[in-house]
Parts: structure tokens; C-alpha cells; sequence
């Protein structure tokens, strides 16, 4: 009987309901589920202090405590690593677990399945899990990204009600649900069922192909704007907190100053910033914009 480990990190427990939705096909095979946990929990609901407290670590990408994880075997026929983007970052148990010895020792020549839940931003996240994975030595043959569909204000009012209330609700009744779709998590067993076919034949090169066939991943134009220039400011903020936050007063000041730049710049500037970019740059550069989205729907690390 085939082995897969399936590896992951969940604070909502929104990622463990896609994964559980994703191992539906794989009823011949034998799981192995493990659930990362720092050693110093981090809380759900987040308090806004301790939420933007994390940001530089976590975009410097330095590794935290986990417990200790024990594997039940050495040999793996595939690895599926699930995760959440943080600060357009893997998220801190992420990737601790990526800087792992023993993990790496795992994946080396492994076949990698990467799966993300997430607001609606992942692309620069990947972006550092790939590097990992292949210097690990290990095989990355899919990527599977579920994300809220919602428009990037709507769903950033809606991720910080669930973020800081617990509640995956409607704010006010108003707003739609926050978070990864019902009906996407619950399909996410048609990406099981394709990943599972090429498992069995251990025939992966057309994998992620078969996958974005489906129609279900999509990378919006505004998306791939606002990463590709987010996580330079991200690193700008996080070397800046790291270098002169050499004190918890001071350290907590800069903080609070990215709280409020972040906030002023999701809800006041970028809508302006999109508005004339939607208008007068992205209709002219069609063919650059799909070739971006071709490379990071891909798995394609970059030299």
C-alpha cells in the first residue's frame, strides 16, 4: 500500500477542511496527518497587537519552536504539505518546518503536493516555499491554491471580523462569509482525485496541468499588481522593526506605525493606485500580465 505524509498548519482550521475534502479519493492509501504546533501557541482569535507583531519574523522567514514531530516512517510515496500565507509569507510554523532537518531529509526525492488556504494573496508565499522544497532536494509536482473570491476590500473586512472575533460569520449581516467558499472546500476532492490518479500511475509530469484545467485557480490582474510590489514594502517594514525595535516600547511604536500604514494603504491607497492601473497600464500590457500569471500558476522555481 502507497504512504503519503500529509503535513500541515491550521490556526482556523479552515486548512484542515480542505485537506480533509482533498484525502477523500485517497481511500486505498495510507495517511499520515500531522499537525504542526509551536510551542508557543499562537491565539485564535489574534488580538491586533500580537497579529502585526508577527509580521517581521515572519517575512524574514526565521524559524519559531515547534513540538516535536515524530513520523512514522522514513519513506514516503508522496508529501502534502498544507499551509496559509501570513504577511505574504509562509506562515511562522510553516516555514519552520521547511528549515527542518529532518523534514528535509524526507522530501529529498520526494514527490511535494503544496496546498494553500488563504484571503487572496499566496503568489509571494510560493514564491518562498519552492526554494525550500528544491533545495531540500525534493519534487515539487503540483500547487493547489484555494482563496476567498471576494474583492480584495471586501474580503480584508471580512478576514479581520474572522481574525479577531473567531467567528466566520457575516459582519453586520452584511458581508459575505469570510474565507475559502463552502463549495470550494468541499471541492477540493476533485484536485484529491486528480492527484490520486497520478499517485497510483506515479506519473506526475502532467499533474499540475490536469489540475488548472479544472477552471478553479485563478490569479486576479489587481492580485498580481499588489503582490508584486507589497512584499518589498513588507521587507522594507520588517528590516526596519528588526534594526531599530531594540526595545519592546519601541518596537511596539513601529508596529503600531505599520498597523496603521498597512491599513491606510489596503483601504485608501491601493483602490486609488488599481483604478489607474486597471485603466490606463493593464489593458496595454496584456501579454506580460499572462505570461506572470502562466509562471506562478506553474511550478517553476526562479534561478
Amino acid at each position: 500500500m502507497k504512504k503519503i505524509l500529509v503535513i500541515s498548519y491550521s490556526q482556523s482550521g479552515q486548512l484542515d477542511e480542505v485537506i480533509d475534502h482533498f484525502l477523500l479519493p485517497f481511500d486505498t492509501v495510507s495517511v499520515e496527518r500531522i499537525y504542526l504546533k509551536p510551542k508557543k501557541p499562537f491565539p485564535f482569535p489574534w488580538t491586533s497587537d500580537i497579529f502585526f507583531d508577527t509580521m517581521p519574523e515572519c517575512v524574514v522567514e526565521e524559524a519559531i519552536e515547534l513540538e516535536p514531530v515524530n513520523y512514522a516512517s522514513v519513506d514516503y510515496d508522496l508529501i502534502v504539505l498544507g499551509y496559509q500565507p501570513w504577511f505574504l509569507s509562509p506562515s511562522l510554523p510553516t516555514t519552520s518546518i521547511l528549515q527542518d532537518q529532518a523534514f528535509q531529509r524526507l522530501i529529498n526525492r520526494k514527490p511535494v503536493v503544496t496546498i494553500i488556504a488563504g484571503r487572496n494573496m499566496w503568489i509571494n508565499a510560493q514564491e518562498s516555499v519552492k526554494p525550500y522544497i528544491k533545495n531540500a532536494g525534493g519534487i515539487l509536482v503540483a500547487n493547489i491554491p484555494l482563496m476567498d473570491r471576494t474583492s480584495n476590500l471586501i474580503s480584508a473586512v471580512t478576514i479581520l471580523h474572522w481574525m479577531l472575533t473567531g467567528r466566520k460569520d457575516s459582519k453586520w449581516n452584511i458581508f459575505p462569509l469570510p474565507g475559502v467558499s463552502k463549495q470550494d472546500i468541499e471541492g477540493s476532492s476533485r484536485f484529491g482525485t486528480i492527484v490520486y490518479d497520478a499517485l497510483e500511475n506515479k506519473s506526475y509530469g502532467d499533474l499540475q496541468n490536469n489540475i488548472l484545467s479544472l477552471g478553479l485557480i485563478e490569479i486576479p490582474t489587481d492580485i498580481l499588481f499588489i503582490e508584486e510590489r507589497a512584499k518589498k514594502i513588507f521587507r522594507i517594514w520588517a528590516g526596519l522593526i528588526k534594526k531599530k525595535g531594540t526595545t519592546p516600547q519601541k518596537r511596539k511604536r513601529l508596529v503600531g506605525f505599520f498597523k496603521y500604514y498597512l491599513l491606510i494603504a489596503l483601504f485608501i491607497v491601493a483602490p486609488i493606485i488599481l483604478f489607474v492601473y486597471n485603466l490606463l497600464v493593464a489593458p496595454f500590457t496584456s501579454r506580460s500580465i499572462k505570461k506572470k500569471k502562466e509562471y506562478f500558476c506553474g511550478l517553476e522555481t526562479r534561478a
